[in-house]
């Protein structure tokens, strides 16, 4: 299976590589893998942003709950709950993701050996 950063960053020579096998039905794969990769990478930064806004908002309640502001604290869980659901959901996206990447990848060919006759 081809490297996804190789796809990533030399699409037109995977592409070439495609055409060399006379496997041409398979060239919109590339641009599939490409396009779901983006959107996979930018839900992957979107759980990371998540992650973090739930770890600030968890310290704020450590703090709050020795301060004894017991009802501000229990704001600020709901609000970390709200955070958990949408990481949940951001986490089946990613998986989602991943998987169609996978099934895809699996399809492109190898590239071939400069020394392989092309007839």
């Amino acid at each position: 299976m081809i490297d996804i950063k190789f796809l990533r960053e030399n699409p037109d020579i995977v592409k070439e590589n495609i055409k060399k096998k006379f496997q041409e039905h398979k060239l919109v794969l590339v641009d599939e893998v490409i396009d779901l990769d983006k959107k996979n990478r930018e839900a992957k930064l979107n759980g990371d942003n998540l992650r973090a806004q739930r770890k600030n908002l968890s310290n704020q309640i450590g703090s709050l709950m020795k301060a004894g502001n017991k009802e501000e604290a229990e704001k600020i869980k709901l609000q970390v709950n709200e955070l958990n659901k949408k990481l949940e959901e951001n986490e089946k996206l990613e998986s989602e993701y991943e998987q169609s990447i996978k099934e895809r990848m699996m399809k492109i060919p190898n590239i071939m050996h400069p020394s392989v006759p092309i007839r």
